[in-house]
């Protein structure tokens, strides 16, 4: 090479060096929202772009944001180690920001950590599309390129609505599999379940009436089940189709009963759905192919690429897919609801709905939109109404945004039913206190199957004849004992005492603060005074009885009342009980086995084939998680209710280990307890950006790699190994010891990374 092209190579790096950026940010949303400029028609994803929809309202669907100072929130490049400052431009039109021109609000570079800020322009006007983007500093005081120009349609507030949300979505899908009968019946497989449209393509040789069945289950290969159950779903339609080739489309009829309980209904712009896996269809004069029949599956924005998970145990995969596909499935309202049976809201539902829902997609409007509605329309048990500050504590913690809980604050104050309390503390539902004044006071205004105010419910179904050799009691209550007052219930109650706490300082509300830790600290003595029992040590169902149950434990396992000198007795009953709960009550127990060191056996769990297990839903047939372990346990059961989907988030959550330890995932723990599995692989979503942990074990090392989004840190945890005691940091030795069964290397910083033990 001539001398003097080295020479002018050696310039050309140079220059490049200077000039060099950070990556720009990307993923941005507005008011936690990912997909603001997305526009849909009718579910179906256009290309039409939100000026002109906006301009159309009745014709497309879109998202609208009517905060007066929405939050704006970005991700950070793995290549970002730590943001120090930002700057946001927003504009009228895109034209203005590329000409560097804004003319609603330029922030200038405002020294910031974190990647989110709130709008401090000129005020927004209804009706109008906004266009922004971002760029951001490292601590060197390097730039990065601006981000990609995003939008979103501002519009006029709704007192109903005060959070964004997205419309819903439909997918035109095909069967997977399409059989002739001998009968002549064509028999089609949409492979999984859903809440859904039917859409008709058909030739037909002669004009007469066809026979259309759908439903959710079969009897035998190829025959649709007509009689499944009281909520299993099944039904038979006629439609006239005329000779030639014509397109059909089914209208389900009203659901009038359904309806007379004041459910969420679907909006006019999808219609209604019904949920089924199988159509038949009979008498059909001609041929009938894949394209012949479609399915409209209705849901709520969802990214199917967001979270992935496998790992070395087959059961578990199969676990892992029906709970995070029966989010999807079941997000078909755009509200958690039960199920298609009653489509009402309830609290606990939305509890396990919202964890496994940010589990596998970083998606947060839902619960928000839900919570909300919960507030001011909420149900009768006790226990629920202390549901809603978990929710909301949830809300922050995952995505860093303090908006809810300044919003709802009065109301939260008001769902822990401090005036309940009896002299010790304690709250009892059964000591006369739900005065008119009360009730209101938490919105309840009307009875439930005929009972006035709240009613403790510790699990659901709490009568039922049925037992099996997996459990001796009846119904899903372990045989818990009801007394006035409730372990279960005041294990909630310190829980929510605990987390107003911390609401109130996050709020700046001092003597708030200090009035509820005071509070929780009183409960926590009266707890072990009135439930503790001595010679057990275990905790007892209520305060007049010496029975103790599998929930009076776990519930206090869960939520931090069990000390560690009764922690051994709890956690050897809890275990003898097995699975003796109800498949909303395995949340809590799957929290507690996971937060005091029993992994081991919560994984048992989580893969087991018996009865009681989420194996069982997929050997019965059902492709969402179902209402209860089996149609034996509650006859009028259904198929397609998502607080049954437990293991989606505790997979993440626990047995992988991946949470937030402060608020927005700014710092992350990564901590497995993977037991027996020889290799886990996780992707999972946060608001700061995927997370991944990729574990492996072998003879001569285990090996831990992880993927930390830019912006944030992580403590990891290595799983300690009595065979290998050596680890390795990206290739270097550590000076680390194990602790209390891991390696602990704190303050990872963003990018991939790997832990090998030797």
């Amino acid at each position: 090479m001539p001398r003097y092209f080295f020479i002018l190579l050696l310039s050309l790096v140079a220059v490049q060096g200077q000039g060099q950026q950070l990556p720009a940010p990307l993923n941005l949303r507005c008011d936690l929202l990912r997909n603001t400029s997305a526009v849909s028609q009718k579910g179906a994803s256009t290309n039409t772009e939100l000026e002109v929809a906006s301009k159309q309202a009745k014709a497309y669907q879109f998202a609208t944001i009517t905060s007066k100072q929405p939050t704006f929130s970005w991700e950070l490049d793995q290549r970002v180690t730590q943001q120090a400052a930002y700057r946001i431009v927003v504009a009228s039109s895109p034209q203005l920001l590329d000409a560097a021109k804004p003319d609603l609000w330029d922030s200038g570079q405002q020294k910031a950590t974190s990647s989110r800020a709130t709008y401090a322009g000129k005020p927004l006007t209804p009706g109008t599309v906004y266009y922004w983007k971002v760029q951001v500093w490292d601590g060197k005081n390097t730039s990065s390129a601006y981000s990609k120009i995003a939008s979103f349609y501002y519009g006029e507030p709704d007192p109903s609505e005060l959070f964004a949300h997205y419309p819903l979505m439909a997918d035109v899908q095909q069967p997977i599999a399409v059989k002739k009968t001998e009968s002549g019946a064509y028999f089609l497989d949409f492979g999984k379940d859903a809440l859904a449209q039917i859409q008709l393509h058909l030739t037909s040789d002669v004009s007469d009436s066809i026979w259309i069945e759908v439903g959710e289950a079969i009897a035998k290969p190829y025959v649709i089940d007509t009689k499944p159950g009281r909520n299993i779903r099944y039904r038979k339609l006629s439609l006239f189709v005329e000779k030639g080739t014509h397109d059909y489309a089914i209208e389900w009829p009203t659901d009038a009963k359904r309806n007379s309980r004041n459910p969420v209904l679907m909006p006019d712009y999808i219609g209604e759905v019904y949920p089924f896996r199988y159509v038949a269809i009979t008498n059909l004069k001609g041929q009938l192919d894949q394209k012949s029949v479609q399915r409209k599956m209705v849901y709520y924005s969802f990214d199917e690429q967001a979270s992935s998970f496998t790992s070395s145990d087959t059961v578990l995969n199969q676990v892992w897919d029906l709970c995070k596909y029966s989010i999807k499935a079941t997000s078909f309202t755009g509200y958690y609801v039960d199920g298609d049976r009653e489509r009402i809201p309830y609290e606990a539902d939305a509890l396990i709905n919202q964890l496994s829902h940010y589990a596998v997609d970083a998606e947060y409007s839902m619960a928000r939109r839900s919570m909300t509605y919960l507030l001011y329309h909420p149900t009768w048990p006790t226990e629920w109404s202390l549901q809603n500050v978990l929710i909301a504590w949830n809300d922050y913690l995952y995505t860093g945004d303090d908006g809810l809980l300044k919003t709802y604050y009065p109301e939260l104050q008001k769902k822990i039913l401090m005036p309940l309390a009896g002299e010790t503390g304690l709250i009892s539902t059964r000591t006369n206190k739900q005065t008119d004044d009360f009730l209101m006071s938490i919105h309840i205004t009307k009875l439930f199957d005929g009972r006035r105010g709240l009613h403790d419910i510790v699990d659901w179904p709490q009568n039922g004849d049925y037992v099996s050799p997996e459990k001796e009691n009846k119904g899903e209550i372990d045989g818990f004992v009801y007394n006035t007052y409730n372990a279960v219930v005041n294990a909630y109650y310190y829980r929510n005492l605990v987390l107003m706490q911390k609401i109130a300082q996050v709020l700046n509300k001092r003597e708030d603060a200090a009035f509820y830790e005071r509070s929780a600290r009183r409960v926590y003595d009266s707890f072990r005074t009135v439930f503790r029992d001595p010679g057990t040590r275990l905790i007892k169902d209520g305060d007049s009885t010496n029975h103790s149950s599998l929930h009076a434990n776990m519930f206090a396992l869960a939520f931090g009342l069990v000390p560690a000198e009764d922690m051994e007795p709890v956690k050897q009953f809890v275990k003898s009980r097995k699975m003796a709960c109800s498949v909303y009550g395995s949340q809590f127990l799957l929290d507690a086995l996971y937060d005091s060191g029993m992994g081991d056996y919560a994984l048992e769990l989580m893969t087991a084939t018996t009865q009681r297990s989420w194996y069982n839903m997929i050997r019965v047939g059902s492709t969402i998680s179902m209402e209860a372990w089996d149609i034996v346990y509650k006859p009028n059961l259904d198929l397609n209710h998502a607080w049954g989907a437990a293991p989606a988030n505790i997979i993440v959550r626990k047995l992988m280990g991946v949470e937030p330890l402060t608020p927005g995932f700014e710092k992350i723990q990564i901590k497995p307890q993977v037991g027996t599995l020889t290799f886990a692989q996780l992707k999972t979503p946060t608001v700061k950006g995927a997370v991944s942990v990729n574990i492996k074990k072998a003879s001569q090392e285990n090996s831990m790699d992880v993927v930390i989004p830019g912006g944030a840190v992580a403590d990891v945890y290595v799983p300690a190994d009595s065979t290998k005691n050596r680890l390795f940091v990206d290739g270097q030795a550590a000076s680390v010891k194990a602790q209390g069964g891991y390696f602990m290397v704190p303050n990872v910083k963003p990018g991939q990374h790997t832990f090998v033990l030797k």
